[in-house]
């Protein structure tokens, strides 16, 4: 692959038409996408502060690129607390960039859930089931248990509610 040589005016001249920067620095979209993969090894590795500027980066080199939007996400809904509002609007952003990724539907059902947003945290919920019909996603694995994890409190707490209902009724 031959080096693309321009100035930094030309580079700026693109991006104000309307370019996304990373292209108009020469980077492919497949190196873009190697930035966002090495966010989320990072992420893994839990060093959220490196992985936030990888995904900074990948949104500022493209900002149509849903992995960068989903990667803040992630980080705002891992930092101690949660910083949901932050969470919210990146994921949000991730899933209006694409609707299909099981993960992020999951992520952003479990932000609306924390937030009390029960009917939205439903729908991004019962997306993300659809998008993993085989249970092979982490994501949506994760959001079945919590909807498992959720009915069962909802059984215990009818279950332990009865009694009282009873002895009104009486």
């Amino acid at each position: 692959m031959t080096q693309q040589r321009f100035s930094v005016s030309e580079a700026a001249k693109r991006i104000r038409a309307g370019e996304q920067p990373g292209a108009a620095l020469g980077l492919s979209p497949a190196q873009v996408q190697a930035f966002a993969a090495l966010g989320f090894t990072v992420y893994q590795q839990g060093r959220l502060q490196d992985a936030e500027v990888m995904f900074r980066g990948v949104v500022a080199l493209d900002n149509k690129n849903y992995l960068g939007y989903a990667g803040l996400g992630a980080i705002a809904m891992a930092t101690n607390p949660p910083d949901l509002d932050t969470a919210y609007a990146n994921l949000s952003k991730a899933v209006e960039l694409n609707p299909n990724d099981a993960t992020v539907q999951a992520n952003l059902g479990e932000v609306l859930l924390k937030q009390g947003k029960l009917e939205e945290a439903k729908g991004h919920l019962e997306k993300a089931f659809q998008l993993d019909p085989g249970h092979n996603d982490p994501g949506a694995n994760r959001a079945r248990a919590i909807i498992v994890g959720l009915d069962m409190i909802i059984k215990e707490v009818q279950k332990r509610a009865e009694p009282a209902q009873r002895a009104k009724a009486s």
